[in-house]
């Protein structure tokens, strides 16, 4: 019964308004609320180098130990962050704020950064994790909470690792990871160029132009019919398309996209929906991220060139839409993510 109360409020409130409504963010909140301190079930990325290292998720990683992962639970922070700055009346608001204060403690940071400082965890969460991290350094960057401000202060050392790491790597890394899961070069640095960009940080903006231009500056015709694979949550082709729209002015990004998509150009572009067979299922669920993957990244290019592509706002929603009332259908596989997902497509609906 719960269940098919939300599922009822997602399909009106989706139907009759393209804006996140209060209603719809106090049930988004609830997922990560949810999960933020839930330590198991959970998914330790973790390479272990001898018996001593065998720990609990919470002592390995007292920050981000729930919501099932590492990164999932990075988001899953980021998710509150931007829906208290959001909505100031959010339901369960002081709750979240000490969770918050909890797991991103300067204690708790330290514990990260001696995780990452490992010798053998230098590729821990490459570049997915790192991706979220530094867009939740920028959301608690630009929000005017004192408590976000503190929490900023202390997550930054974090950060400041991670945007070394991305500096130090890029260059080593010959080829493109183009699939539609963690490791996917492109979206792995849209949100750091982003962080790069508000921080003025102009080595790590210097890092992600040069090396983009030198993987995806040559590519031509992405094959938008080989999506979906059976398990992605990214679009491969979109993800570029977004990294890209990001590092290069007006002209030089048409004259690309033109190259590398032009069915994107075409006013009758259709795009199937990724369907899902089997949402307690953790990889086939996926898909339902994906279809967000698609919305966010068809929003950011209308929102720039509403001239070019405006055409594509029904398909938007439409991928948008047929996801969004599954969010909340009440399996941890999806809950404990998916609300980020859902939240990172509102964000650029605007």
């Amino acid at each position: 019964m719960k269940f098919l109360k939300l599922f009822f409020i997602f399909i009106s409130t989706t139907v009759i308004s393209q804006e996140l409504t209060l209603q719809q963010a106090n049930h988004l909140a609830s997922l990560p609320l949810k999960c933020l301190q839930q330590e198991y079930p959970n998914k330790l990325g973790q390479l272990l180098i001898d018996s001593t290292e065998i720990q609990s998720p919470k002592k390995l990683h007292p920050t981000f130990y729930g919501c099932f992962d590492w990164h999932s639970s990075v988001h899953g922070h980021w998710s509150l962050v931007y829906l208290l700055k959001k909505f100031p009346n959010l339901a369960n608001k002081e709750q979240i704020i000490q969770k918050l204060k909890t797991n991103l403690s300067k204690e708790n940071i330290q514990v990260e950064i001696d995780y990452l400082n490992k010798k053998h965890e230098k590729s821990f969460e490459r570049t997915y994790g790192w991706n979220w991290l530094l867009k939740l350094q920028l959301e608690l960057e630009t929000s005017n909470e004192p408590f976000a401000q503190e929490l900023a202060q202390n997550l930054k050392p974090l950060s400041n690792i991670i945007i070394n790491r991305y500096i130090e790597f890029l260059p080593k890394l010959l080829y493109p990871v183009r699939v539609g899961t963690h490791s996917n070069t492109a979206f792995g640095l849209t949100n750091a160029w982003d962080y790069a960009l508000f921080s003025n940080n102009e080595l790590l903006l210097k890092s992600i132009k040069e090396n983009a231009i030198r993987l995806y500056q040559k590519d031509e015709n992405c094959p938008f019919n080989w999506e979906p694979s059976g398990t992605d949550f990214l679009s491969p082709c979109m993800e570029e398309m977004a990294l890209m729209q990001r590092i290069l002015p007006k002209t030089a990004f048409l004259s690309w996209l033109k190259k590398f998509a032009p069915n994107l150009f075409k006013k009758d572009f259709k795009w199937e929906v990724a369907r899902v067979s089997d949402r307690t299922d953790g990889h086939l669920v996926h898909l339902d991220g994906l279809n967000f993957s698609r919305a966010w990244n068809m929003y950011y290019l209308i929102n720039q060139y509403p001239n070019d592509f405006k055409h594509l706002k029904t398909l938007a929603d439409y991928h948008f839409n047929f996801s969004l009332p599954f969010v909340v259908d009440g399996n941890y596989e999806g809950e404990h993510w998916l609300a980020s997902f859902a939240l990172r497509a509102f964000e650029e609906k605007k």
